[in-house]
């Protein structure tokens, strides 16, 4: 994992994609199990259980999040 995918991946878990967290996306409340995977520039997965069916789901993460997540910060 490069540098660039690390930092992603923590402002991904500080926004709320992290293990044990829940979230709506998709129309759907999900249970992660599991920290954000990051396969490309824009294809970011975290695994998941949906709440209603109790089915595991590899979910994608919506792209506008990945790409604020990817922003580099502006200095102050």
């Amino acid at each position: 994992m490069t540098t660039r995918e690390s930092r992603t991946c923590e402002r991904l878990k500080r926004l709320g994609f992290t293990r044990q967290n829940q979230v709506r996306l998709y129309g759907s409340q999900f249970e992660l199990i599991s920290d954000p995977l990051i396969i490309d520039n824009d294809l970011v997965f975290v695994d998941a259980v949906e709440q209603k069916s109790g089915e595991r789901r590899r979910v994608r993460i919506p792209l506008m999040i990945v790409r604020m997540a990817m922003e580099e910060p502006v200095a102050a």
